[in-house]
């Protein structure tokens, strides 16, 4: 007998049954079904989930908060306002713009301030991680400024400090780069500073990754060491909804930044953002530091479980990561495409990935796995789990194990962590009732 949801869906257009069909799918196997291991993903809790899902979706703004080309915006501004002053507070920065809507269009932003077109900009290696927005394949090369690397120490799996050091003094460029998307250690923030600031260039700071680290106090500052100017997105360690951001403790860079912010590259800059991002911000004043804190126990409890498995995890002799990522060369088991495409038919979702050694050209079938652990932190999972995920690995690519036996026992072991946590539990707020609504 059909249910009376059933009954009234079949009474809709074909084609709309087949998108809300799909999109119930996607919810029930990614939300409930999945290990997802993917480092640039992340959860609101329920209580954000409910503040995005406002009527703030439907309004426009432009411009700054009380001084906006719209009206209708009274309480939008109250709300942005409190992003500042939250952001701010989590990160010790006196200013921060929460517009740009990815952490693309904040490093779009702030380059275009530092830089012009001719001009020179010093990046992390590739091998160290740098974002495609870095680079010239990106939006370095939309702007028109030159992008230059700095050396690489693959002892270190890092940027080579004194080579660098003698590179940027050398080319004298506008902005220094640092922060990444293959992100195992700390870029060596000082150091490439003092460098930079010596020559009368500025140091941007990426935190995309590493912004929940940050706020939790488990990755440092950069603008405590000497960076000039932090962009992030502020949906993957750090659990908010996707979007960008820019913090400073400069005026002037943040005066200059924000006339870039609007017009240059957001008009309205998604309003329903901003209530979600501020319930976040609150989590994570309140539970971060636990929250961080277990990602990173997670993260080197992940490698040193894969890595007792039988798998290449990269890193071992600096103690794997100290970041939410763990990277493993899969050639043994047949490459990064081909390991990928298995791990996600036994339900747990991971991205392939260049590894240091592999040439630009293998970014279609890399040797590598870039993998994350703050999802499965958020949904409490911890150090006992890592090894549970790692042995769920090894049965899929090193025993060759039929991957879909292994998904239902995922789906059945993943029943256990579907509840968010490091977050306010909502049936404490009114009996329940998601009181930001209506």
């Amino acid at each position: 007998m059909q249910d009376s949801g059933s009954s009234r869906l079949s009474t809709l257009p074909k084609e709309l049954r087949e998108v809300l069909e799909f999109t119930r799918m996607h919810n029930r196997w990614r939300r409930f079904e999945t290990i997802n291991l993917i480092a640039s993903e992340n959860v609101m809790s329920p209580l954000a989930d409910s503040a995005y899902m406002s009527d703030m979706m439907h309004r426009y703004a432009e411009g700054k908060p009380f001084k906006r080309y719209y009206q209708g915006t009274r309480y939008v501004d109250e709300v942005e306002v409190r992003v500042m002053r939250l952001m701010g507070e989590l990160l010790n920065a006196g200013y921060v713009d929460p517009r740009p809507i990815s952490g693309t269009t904040a490093n779009a932003s702030v380059f275009r301030v530092l830089g012009a077109c001719g001009s020179k900009a010093v990046i992390a290696p590739v091998q160290a991680g740098a974002h495609v927005s870095h680079t010239k394949f990106g939006t370095l090369g939309a702007l028109c400024i030159e992008h230059i690397e700095m050396p690489y120490d693959p002892e270190r799996m890092n940027v080579d400090v004194d080579k660098a050091v003698k590179l940027i003094e050398e080319v004298k460029p506008s902005f220094v780069v640092l922060g990444a998307s293959v992100y195992l250690f700390p870029h060596p923030v000082k150091e490439v500073a003092e460098a930079a600031h010596s020559v009368g260039a500025k140091l941007v700071y990426d935190a995309a990754h590493v912004l929940g680290l940050i706020a939790g106090k488990r990755w440092r500052n950069p603008l405590d060491h000497g960076a000039d100017v932090m962009t992030a997105s502020t949906h993957k360690t750090f659990p908010g909804p996707q979007g960008g951001i820019i913090a400073t403790r400069d005026e002037e860079i943040y005066k200059r930044v924000s006339r870039a912010v609007f017009p240059y590259f957001v008009s309205n800059h998604h309003l329903h953002r901003l209530p979600a991002l501020a319930v976040t911000a609150v989590e994570m004043k309140y539970f971060g530091e636990a929250y961080a804190d277990q990602v990173v126990r997670n993260a080197r409890a992940l490698a040193e479980a894969l890595a007792a498995e039988g798998f290449k995890v990269l890193g071992e002799h600096l103690g794997y990561t100290k970041s939410h990522q763990v990277v493993l060369d899969v050639r043994p088991q047949g490459g990064g495409a081909k390991a990928a495409k298995l791990l996600e038919d036994a339900n747990i979702i991971v991205n392939k990935n260049l590894l240091p050694y592999d040439p630009p050209d293998a970014i279609k079938d890399p040797s590598g796995l870039r993998l994350g652990v703050q999802e499965m932190t958020r949904f409490g999972m911890k150090e006992d789990n890592m090894k549970d995920i790692a042995r769920f690995m090894r049965r899929v690519l090193i025993d060759r194990e039929d991957p879909r036996k292994v998904a239902e026992e995922v789906k059945e072991y993943r029943k256990e962590y579907t509840r968010v946590h490091y977050c306010f539990d909502v049936d404490t707020i009114e009996d329940g009732k998601l009181y930001l609504l209506y």
